[in-house]
Parts: structure tokens; sequence; C-alpha cells
């Protein structure tokens, strides 16, 4: 299997469910309008990967983007788990 079978994705989550994780990173991250947030989930065919994971993408203007992620599906991913990832 090559690197990119190595990854999966699933059917696009839902726009709204990227939005509220988007939203709920931004809030509880202090994270003003120039701060990009992008929320993708993937799916990871590697055994050593917890299978199903959100990635919270933070990319704020002169400083390294960094990714949090949740051991989560979109549509499962709550406001404690965001809190926990971004450590709020």
């Amino acid at each position: 299997m090559g690197l990119l079978g190595a990854f999966r994705k699933r059917a696009s989550p839902d726009a709204a469910a990227r939005a509220r994780v988007a939203d709920l990173a931004r809030r509880l991250g202090g994270l003003g309008p120039e701060v990009t947030v992008t929320v993708s989930e993937i799916v990871c065919a590697d055994p050593a990967c917890p299978g199903t994971e959100t990635v919270i993408l933070v990319m704020a203007p002169g400083t390294r983007p960094r990714a949090f992620k949740v051991a989560k599906a979109l549509d499962d991913v709550t406001e404690a788990d965001v809190a926990a990832a971004l450590g709020a």
C-alpha cells in the first residue's frame, strides 16, 4: 500500500459540523478574525492511528500552523473535546 493508500477519506462531513467545531476552537482559543481555522476529518488505515479523528488547524499570521487532534468523528466532537485539545 502506497503512502496515499494509508489514508482513506470518508464522505465529506457536513459543512455545518465543520463550522461548529471551528467556531468552538475560535471562541475557546481566543482567536481573532486574522487567524484562519480549518477543520478536517480523516480516517487513517494505519493500525497505529486512532481511526477516525478530527484535526483543527490554526494558522495565525507570523507563526507556524498548529494542528490539534480529537480522536473522534467530526459529528461527535464536543465543546469539552475542543477545549481539551486546545489546552483551554
